[in-house]
């Protein structure tokens, strides 16, 4: 019964590897751009209020740094994840029971 669960989890893990991995590839893009843009606006001689006023009501600009905002979301806790995993040498279920027991404890401080 074990090995079957643990076959059903597979298909969960290659999900949540592939997740981190795109996650990872939109973070970089993201880091790049706002990296590039901050030094070209304060090369510039921009302000932050400046940079502000110019960026306030842009869909565009809102766009992106809710993609980036997103993509830190799903990317940050996995990572932590696998840390958890890597530290404690949890192996297959445990890592699972662990993190129900968290969820747990989390719903329980609601």
């Amino acid at each position: 019964a074990a090995g079957r669960h643990l076959m059903r989890r597979a298909p969960v893990e290659a999900r949540l590897w592939l997740a981190q991995r795109i996650s990872a590839a939109v973070l970089a893009l993201c880091v790049v751009v706002h990296l590039v843009t901050i030094l070209f606006a304060v090369r510039g001689g921009l302000s932050a209020a400046e940079i502000l006023g110019r960026t306030r009501h842009s869909v565009g600009w809102l766009s992106f740094y809710a993609l980036f905002v997103v993509a830190v979301a799903i990317h940050a806790p996995l990572g932590l994840r696998m840390i958890l995993r890597e530290w404690q040498e949890l192996k297959g279920e445990q890592i699972h029971i662990t993190e129900a027991g968290r969820e747990a404890l989390r719903d329980d401080d609601k």
